[in-house]
Order: C-alpha cells, then structure tokens, then sequence
C-alpha cells in the first residue's frame, strides 16, 4: 500500500511515549482505536511489514489517524476503553454490543423489592449476578415474586394493586407491615439467590401435599410447577468452591485471524453461568484480551478475585481493576482456568466455521456492490414508507456499513399529509440530506430506494437539487414482489443472481427497512387508538390514562380486565364507563 505524503509526514512526528491511537478512513470516520507503550513503534508497525488479510483490509481503508499522549500505560487503556465505548469503532472487539449482564438487585429499604437490573446504579441495594442468561435470571425474579408477597411496584402507590388481591403482596401502601417479618423475607430470598433452596422446597412440597389432601388439584399443580422450576433454576453446578467466594474467570483460544474469548461468573462459591463471543482480531492477542476484560468491568461489578491464564499482563490489570488478578499454578483454581481456555477452544472451533462463512459472504456482497459502482460501498441507506389509506403516512430510514445495520444511525420520520408515494419519497429524501448538510457530515456512498426507474427518479430531483454527490440505485421487483435486479441511476437494470451473496445482503436490507417502518407505523396507530378510546370516557384525564396505561400495559390487556381491577386504578363510576366503552360491539 502507497503511503500519501500527510500519513508519512504525521507518522515523523510521533512520540516515544504511551498512548491511543485513532485510526480513521477518508470520511473521518473511526475505524480502530488502539493503545501503545510506544506510539511511535506501534502505530509505524502497521504501514511497514506484511500483515494478515483481516489487518491488511483494515489498513487499506485508513487515510489518517490522530493520537492522545498519556502519562502511563494504565492511563491510555482506560482511555481506549472510554473511546471504544464512545465511538464504536467497526474493528475493534466489543463486548456483547457494549451491553452488561443483567444483575438480580434486593433493594434496600424496609418494604424492599426484587428486580431485574443492567445497571449497579446504588451502593446501598444488594446485588445479585452477573447472570449471562437473561431469561434465567427473569425466570428467577418471577419465582421470588411469586413465592414471597413483597412489593412488586417502584415506588408505593396511594392505594392496593391487584398483587394485594392475588396474596402476593403485604399491602405496605394501606398497612403497616411487620418490618422483623420483611428481614425474615429478606434473609430467606438472600439465602434463596446464593443457592439454599433447601427451606422454600420444604415449604412448597407441604402446601402442594395438603391443597392435594383437599382435592385443590390445581393449586397442588400450581406448588409442583415451582417446585419444578426451582429446580431448574438452582440445579446443582459443577464447580463449587468451599470458600464460597466471588470470582471471575477469563480464558481465550486464537486462530486463523479469529479469537474466541470465554468468561466464568463464579458467585458464593458457585459458578452461575458464562459467556463467550468469537470475534476477528486485528490487534496483539493479549491487548485483545485486556480490552475485552477492561470493557466487562466498564459495567459489571468487579469481585474480590479475577482468573486469568499464563501470560496475561495481571500487573496492569490490577493497577486499573484495583483488585487481585491471580495467575494460578496448581490445583482447583488451576484446573478452572485451563477448563475455561479448553471452552474457549471449543466454541472457537464450534463457531469459527459459522463466523467465517458469514464474514466471507459479507466481503463478497461488498465486493460485488464495488464493482457494480466501480467504487468503494461503505455506508448504504434505504428508505422504506408506510402509510394507511393514506393516514399515519410515516418512513422508515436503516443504515448499513459494511454490509452491517448501524442502528445507532436508524431514523424515523412522520410525514406531512399523504399525498403520492413519490411525494413521500422526495420529503424524506429532502429532510434527510438537507439535515446532514447542516450538521457537515459525510453523504452515503449509496442510497437504495425500494422501487425502479420512479422512485430513481424522485430520488435524483432531490439530489440535484440539493447538488449532492450522491449514488442512487432501486430495488426493482418482479410480479411476486420478490427483488429481481439493481437499477442505477441511469435506469439500467443490473440482474441479481438469486444464489449469489449479494442478492441475499440486498434482500435483508429491504427486509429490515421494512420492518423498521411497518413497526414505527403500528406504533403510532396503536397510541392513536389509545387516545381515542381513553378521551371519550368521562373521568379519564391526562394522570388517570398514564396510571391506566402505566398499569395493564396494552389496550388488549385493559380490555381483558374486569370492572374490579379497573378500579384498582380509576373510580368504580369510572371503570364501569371504561369497562361499557372498551366492550362496545
């Protein structure tokens, strides 16, 4: 690869020292942030040498980079890491999307409750997790709800909910609970969450024999599916440390350009559950595996203990993490630590195939795009309209980048009064580049509009008349509504060949822009709905169609509520009006 004259002389320029690099393509957009000891070794590398193919692509798209000097090492990887989360570069790995696990949190007040969090957002509040399954951890917090009648609400209301009326909650908004028998609940769900089951199995096993006794043959049924349940959800695990502390353990396995990274949660001794991800990596193995580690603890509790294999930087980790990261030699914790790295060869070659596969489809998608523009495609936006006998007339906007939805970039528009398709078609095109005009950011390299030579043409008289330099193709169908073929923006028909791997990115873009409108369009006809109904009640104003809403939900879910438990929310007078008008036929 050529060097231009600016990257020659900015690379002269960089210093001995520690810091973050940022690497940008000829939009300026970021494209990696990386972190250096020595900047000017580590940024130099990547221009002179030869480098794998996944590192290669990467390079052959910068065209300028900035760095940030740092006093220390520990400075520029917090610093990456901040800038990672920031900016979402495309090459660098992201740990599950930038999401955190979720946690089971006990707050702390007297009258407390159990819920499900993301976020560790007070000291005060017990934790719980992490949990990499969301559907366990929920399934959990629906157990606990159900077998102890706590508070269920956020804040406590002025009047009962239906859960006092079900038994499922003590009814602290009405009455004055016994505070020693809320610490006996609280003890028991903390011992429930740390695996001691034990007491509530007995409890269970008791009232399912006696409703049993009774001929209660449901409500026997309803004790043993908890039962059941319970077990699911604390099944004994395979590891389970005497010392019952919380740790987290951390392996990797790498190949062909692709690293697999594998985490264990291990709480009170017990290991909850683990996560992987199988990424391609364009930077040292190592550095990789910090970063991945750093961004973890970005929103994740840290536990007393981290694990981690040979070689892993654990001076560097400890002076950012400010915990022990232990590197161990023998025995059990030994033992865990080569299991992890062995899963995480595993899922490696269990998944690797599946990545690689996707990947090499994904870069000949773009490849063949290039070529039928005889340019480079990054970024491609579609537009797709929806309207209803030309009511809640709405468009949808979805961005790809290298043949990936962005949805961070994602639009939606509602649209003056419907007039023609074409109309549509020309306003969205209107407001969307005259936005970005304004605000100086870069246009597409393409814009897709899902139809032919029509839609083109609306496109194109926006375009000109914005003077855009600016691609315009169609996505031209056939009878059945299938894509059949590319049209430029010179009306000429590019045929799709229906096995080829661009054919299958074109047709997921359409399909995703579609839903993207089609699920904003419902949106918005449902709260129209929603005001329609709840208006014409008498009784019902602003704060009462919040509590309602706020309640059930849905209007599916109001409809199905008895006059009973609409007073629950609203005056009785009130509830029956509302109960005869969302019955009308």
């Amino acid at each position: 690869m050529a060097i231009s004259q600016n990257l020659q002389d900015k690379l002269a320029l960089l210093p001995d020292q520690p810091g973050c690099y940022i690497m940008k393509d000829e939009k300026g957009e970021i494209l990696y942030v990386g972190k250096a000891k020595v900047l000017k070794n580590r940024v130099r590398s990547y221009f002179h040498g030869v480098h794998n193919e996944k590192t290669t692509r990467l390079v052959s798209h910068i065209r300028d980079f900035e760095f940030i000097v740092t006093d220390s090492e520990k400075e520029s990887l917090l610093l990456e890491i901040n800038l990672i989360k920031k900016h979402h570069p495309p090459y660098n790995i992201m740990l599950m999307d930038d999401k955190s696990y979720p946690y089971i949190v006990m707050t702390h007040d007297d009258y407390f409750a159990v819920r499900l969090s993301r976020r560790v957002t007070s000291k005060k509040d017990t934790y719980f997790g992490p949990y990499p399954s969301s559907g366990a951890a929920n399934e959990i917090v629906k157990l606990i709800n159900t077998l102890w009648p706590i508070r269920k609400c956020r804040t406590i209301p002025k009047q009962v909910c239906l859960y006092y009326h079900m038994h499922q909650c003590l009814g602290p908004c009405i009455h004055e609970v016994d505070k020693e028998q809320m610490a006996t609940y609280r003890k028991e769900i903390s011992a429930f969450l740390k695996g001691d089951a034990d007491a509530i199995l007995k409890q269970l096993q008791e009232k399912m024999m006696k409703a049993s006794e009774n001929l209660q043959f449901e409500k026997a049924q309803e004790y043993r599916d908890m039962i059941v349940s319970i077990h699911h959800v604390m099944e004994k695990q395979i590891i389970d440390f005497k010392d019952r502390k919380d740790r987290d353990v951390f392996g990797w396995y790498e190949d062909k350009g692709y690293i697999s990274l594998q985490g264990f949660f291990i709480r009170d001794g017990k290991l909850l559950g683990r996560n992987f991800t199988v990424m391609p990596i364009y930077e040292e193995t190592m550095d990789a595996f910090v970063s991945f580690i750093l961004q973890y603890y970005q929103n994740n509790v840290i536990p007393k203990e981290i694990l981690v294999p040979e070689g892993t930087p654990t001076d560097i980790l400890e002076d950012t993490l400010g915990v022990h990261v232990y590197i161990p030699q023998r025995g059990d914790k030994k033992t865990l630590v080569d299991l992890v790295c062995k899963n995480a060869k595993t899922a490696h070659e269990q998944k690797f195939e599946l990545v690689f596969r996707k990947q090499h489809e994904l870069d000949q998608a773009n490849e063949q795009l290039a070529s039928i523009f005889h340019a480079p495609i990054h970024t491609v936006e579609l537009f797709d309209n929806s309207h209803l006998s030309g009511t809640f007339n709405v468009s949808g906007l979805v961005v790809f980048v290298d043949g990936k939805p962005d949805k961070n970039q994602y639009r939606h528009y509602h649209l003056d009064t419907y007039r023609s398709d074409l109309d549509s078609m020309k306003e969205v095109v209107y407001r969307r580049y005259v936005r970005l005009l304004k605000e100086h950011k870069p246009m597409p390299d393409l814009l897709l509009v899902d139809g032919g030579a029509q839609q083109i043409e609306a496109a194109k008289e926006i375009r000109d008349m914005l003077d855009l330099d600016l691609r315009i193709a169609g996505l031209v169908k056939d009878d059945k509504h299938n894509t059949r073929a590319l049209m430029n923006d010179q009306l000429e028909e590019i045929p799709l060949k229906k096995e080829s791997s661009l054919f299958f990115l074109l047709t997921r873009m359409q399909d995703e822009v579609h839903r993207f409108a089609i699920s904003y369009h419902r949106k918005l006809r449902n709260q129209a709905m929603t005001k329609s109904i709840l208006d014409t009640v008498e009784g019902i104003g602003p704060a009462r169609k919040k509590a309602l809403m706020k309640t059930f939900k849905s209007m599916k879910r109001m409809r199905e509520a008895s006059v009973e438990e609409l007073s629950q929310v609203v005056p009785k007078g009130v509830a029956q009006s509302l109960y005869d008008r969302l019955h009308e036929v």
